[in-house]
């Protein structure tokens, strides 16, 4: 799914996950880490180059940091 901004994720990030997983020629969210400094950013946004606005990219945040192009999405279940 894409929109205007990187979508922050209750994953942490881990250079070496996607690292792994871009050796493998996949890319994967994160399963089983309970611990880091930086939360998972996914997809691109309006601030960023075409290059980087597809939904498997993948990015890292600090929890506290906030800036015009992070936002989350919210899933309405009736």
């Amino acid at each position: 799914m894409h929109g205007n901004v990187l979508e922050w994720c209750s994953d942490w990030y881990g250079d070496q996950y996607y690292d792994k997983c871009k050796s493998q020629g996949t890319v994967n969210n994160p399963y089983n880490q309970e611990t880091g400094s930086l939360r998972v950013l996914r997809g691109g946004s309006w601030y960023d180059a075409a290059v980087r606005c597809r939904s498997a990219g993948r990015s890292g945040g600090a929890p506290g940091h906030r800036f015009n192009s992070f936002g989350f999405r919210l899933v309405f279940v009736p």
